[in-house]
């Protein structure tokens, strides 16, 4: 039986989360698991006078890149890949793996030499999507694998992602549109401000935001959102923070990280699971220990971690951090071919003051 909660999902992307215009080329990106949003977003890009490009990714094709590749072809960079990067207009990505623990195996060096040789890539990314020539969305089409990891039926699954992306509302739009408008509030008055301190069970930290922007996550990037972040001062975290919940890059989990910042950098780093990953990836380039993104989740639709970045870095009451490449609309500077989000919880007495002042405690904003 059909969902027509996927087609309205389709027309939410192409029509206000990266909207696709007349003549647009649009790249649309995701596994045949996906294969009814795939072809729903395929129809709404023909409709609005846009040209669509199937991407279609094979389950198992990046295990076997990263098992049997030379390093040359490690290296190598497909012209396909940088052209629609450098030239396309649109650019969607629907997550929908039938196995996220494909690469749990893989050596952790053959991955960051991958994510190296493509870093003029990601770069070029970052380029073009902060100066508005690339638009572009992230969103997910709920799998076995997905609902596995989340500790939840396939039925109950779908009725979460759904949810959390506000299918279920008369207007989805209209309610996202919402939440930008709370959000811009919260952006407005960090606006000018020079030092965020976090201070809580789990962390002890000072980020340097000065001549840095937050950016209000209101769903026209990733989807579902709800978030505000920046890129901070490349040179100023100071302190020490120990996420609360498993962190998962190239579908690696991580557990029990705590990182010591000195200067901006990490200068100690230790898990309780995954510890040689975590430092292999460190490793990846000088700019993988520099902070690249500081967010505050705002979604307290979203209440529950289910092992997928693209939902529990929105959790409400959470606060996210990113080491690697920042975001150039953030006025952040890093470059790396990485970058990692991983999540704390501040439900149980973190506070944030910025500049002195009271912004946020146990996970409710205080302006």
């Amino acid at each position: 039986m059909s969902d027509s909660r996927i087609e309205k999902l389709a027309r939410v992307l192409v029509e206000y989360s990266a909207p696709v215009h007349q003549g647009n080329q649009v790249s649309i990106q995701g596994t045949p698991a996906a294969q009814p949003l795939l072809l729903a977003i395929y129809r709404a890009v023909l409709e609005r006078g846009g040209h669509p490009f199937l991407v279609p990714t094979l389950p198992g094709a990046d295990e076997i890149l990263y098992r049997f590749a030379s390093d040359a072809q490690l290296d190598y960079v497909s012209p396909v890949a940088k052209m629609v990067i450098e030239t396309f207009d649109v650019q969607y990505r629907v997550m929908s793996d039938t196995n996220t623990k494909s690469l749990s195996t893989v050596d952790g060096v053959r991955i960051a030499h991958y994510a190296q040789a493509h870093r003029a890539l990601q770069e070029t990314f970052m380029r073009r999507q902060a100066t508005g020539e690339l638009r572009w969305s992230v969103t997910l089409f709920p799998t076995e694998a997905f609902a596995q990891d989340a500790e939840m039926s396939l039925r109950e699954y779908e009725d979460f992602v759904y949810g959390a992306c506000l299918l279920d509302d008369p207007d989805p739009v209209a309610s996202w549109r919402q939440i930008g408008a709370r959000q811009q509030k919260l952006v407005d008055w960090l606006r000018g401000k020079k030092v965020v301190r976090v201070i809580g069970p789990h962390c002890d930290l000072t980020v340097g935001i000065e001549g840095r922007t937050f950016v209000n996550a209101d769903g026209t990037k990733n989807f579902p959102d709800g978030e505000i972040f920046t890129g901070p001062q490349e040179d100023v975290t100071q302190g020490h923070v120990e996420f609360t919940y498993p962190a998962i890059y190239q579908g690696r989990e991580v557990d029990g990280i705590a990182l010591t910042f000195e200067k901006g950098r990490v200068m100690q780093a230790s898990a309780k699971k995954g510890e040689d990953f975590l430092r292999k990836m460190l490793d990846t380039d000088e700019g993988a220990r520099v902070l690249g993104e500081f967010a505050i989740g705002t979604n307290n639709g979203i209440q529950k971690f289910t092992r997928n970045i693209l939902f529990d870095e929105k959790l409400g009451g959470t606060i996210h951090m990113a080491v690697g490449a920042s975001y150039p609309d953030t006025g952040g500077q890093n470059h790396s071919a990485i970058h990692w989000d991983m999540i704390c919880d501040m439900r149980d007495g973190g506070e944030i003051t910025v500049d002195g002042a009271p912004f946020y405690r146990s996970g409710e904003f205080l302006v």
